[in-house]
């Protein structure tokens, strides 16, 4: 029983993981090509999962659903980088910071005005309903199989994408020295639109899986958002491949905390109250003590830049 619920667990922190992965690898190559901190990432996870959960109860079409939700998310994004933040980067981080947050507060308000302030659950779509049996007497989701699937074939992509393709290597010189890039007849300003609406797509898709599992609900984006900087800062900024470790540690160190974690401690503690209280507590700051070591032992984090 304990080896099916730690396979249970695991499979519950790829799940976490995946979905931090598709939020991070958006978010890390903003930051680590314009050098830019944008605190609005997870209202484009926010406007996916609203656009999904919209598009899906007029049309009773999950996969028409995500269709449309990720070109909306990219190009809500490539317009915000238009209009608000291509004056933001060379300006301080503060400013950055004070910007976004002010974005923040729009989407949330624009998405209350739309939709209504009332969460929407959306229903596990029909085709990934039910449970497969991983081994035999370890039912598991379908549906959450297909969203770990769907973050590793993400994963492959964007790596194909960055290693790769001549946008790759565009994308790779930008960040390096975009003042050379620009004398060379590169558009660096339309360079950036295009890996920011790919950073809001990828944040769309990840706010479009969750709908089932999760309410989609205002300021949904901001709860993920604090994970999601964490992985960046572990795995390392500009680090797709960091991105995806990074977020696989950060979700196995968060589900086993809470799963496992206060049944360790009652061992320890004669009151089973106070050892949950204590595992509970310890559980929750175990990402940012996992964030903490290995800033000590890799200050720029697991790896580098486009590594």
């Amino acid at each position: 029983m304990t080896f099916f619920l730690f396979l249970e667990q695991t499979l519950n922190a790829f799940q976490l993981g995946v979905m931090l992965f598709l939020m991070a690898a958006g978010l890390t190559l903003v930051f680590g090509i314009m050098n830019m901190i944008n605190l609005a990432h997870g209202s484009f996870y926010m406007i996916g999962a609203y656009v999904a959960a919209y598009v899906g109860h007029l049309t009773g079409s999950f996969f028409i659903a995500v269709a449309v939700a990720l070109p909306v998310a990219a190009i809500v994004g490539m317009a915000v980088e238009t209009i608000a933040l291509r004056k933001l980067y060379n300006r301080d981080h503060l400013d950055q910071v004070l910007a976004t947050f002010g974005l923040i507060l729009f989407f949330n308000e624009l998405t209350s005005i739309i939709w209504g302030p009332q969460a929407i659950f959306v229903p596990i779509p029909p085709l990934f309903a039910g449970s497969v049996e991983i081994i035999p007497g370890v039912p598991y989701p379908v549906y959450r199989l297909v969203i770990i699937a769907a973050g590793l074939a993400v994963a492959v992509l964007l790596r194909l994408l960055i290693v790769k393709t001549r946008t790759g290597m565009l994308i790779r010189a930008g960040a390096s020295n975009r003042e050379m890039v620009s004398a060379l007849g590169v558009d660096i300003d339309r360079l950036y639109t295009v890996v920011f609406g790919l950073g809001a797509l990828l944040a769309g898709l990840a706010g479009a899986l969750a709908g089932p599992i999760l309410a989609t609900e205002i300021g949904m984006g901001e709860n993920i958002l604090i994970l999601t900087f964490v992985v960046i800062i572990v795995g390392g900024i500009g680090s797709i491949r960091g991105a995806l470790i990074g977020a696989l540690l950060v979700g196995l160190v968060d589900t086993y905390g809470r799963a496992f974690l206060p049944t360790l401690l009652r061992a320890l503690f004669e009151d089973p109250s106070v050892a949950d209280g204590v595992g509970a507590s310890v559980s929750s700051m175990s990402i940012y003590i996992l964030m903490a070591v290995v800033l000590v032992i890799r200050p720029r984090g697991l790896f580098q830049a486009y590594g």
